[in-house]
């Protein structure tokens, strides 16, 4: 008997995680500048949830941080495999930061129901957001993996107030 026959690696490396999804945008800080210029409130209370916007106002680089958040959100419907159609809307996607300042992705409405539709039974859905921007341009990452329900997540605690600040 080969101890290291053809199912070695296949009794050394178990998969415990799933990549279900991945997705990833290039978004032109310019172009939502004169977005936001041109369309003002209609077009942030569309795209951004009121915490969303909350945290971008108050950011020296406003435009950048809009400009990252759309990014992720696009990012974050190929990464559910829909973009934005099958009712998905760009408020079921919301971008915030845990205290770290990581980056993280809430999921609500036709968002959420497309991600438990991916997640197989047993499992729970972990969103990856990463974030950048240099001038012109503001790029996000999306990665979505599923892990089984009894292995201990190794992401940050979501804080427990989501409501934009007085």
């Amino acid at each position: 008997m080969d101890r290291f026959g053809p199912r070695f690696l296949d009794r050394v490396f178990t998969p415990v995680e799933q990549d279900r999804g991945l997705g990833n945008d290039l978004a032109s800080i310019e172009r939502i500048g004169r977005t936001i210029d041109r369309f003002g409130p209609r077009f942030l209370d569309r795209v951004f949830t009121p915490v969303e916007q909350d945290r971008a106002e108050r950011r020296a680089e406003r435009v950048a941080t809009y400009a990252k958040r759309w990014a992720a959100k696009e990012a974050c419907s190929k990464a559910l495999g829909t973009g934005l159609r099958m009712g998905i809307a760009w408020r079921d996607m919301a971008v915030f930061n845990v205290r770290t300042g990581q980056p993280r992705m809430r999921l609500t409405g036709w968002a959420d129901a497309r991600l438990a539709e991916m997640t197989p039974a047993g499992f729970r859905a972990i969103i990856h957001v990463t974030l950048t921007d240099d001038h012109p341009w503001a790029f996000a990452v999306v990665v979505i993996e599923a892990l089984p329900l009894d292995q201990p997540s190794l992401q940050f605690p979501e804080p427990e107030d989501l409501r934009p600040r007085a």
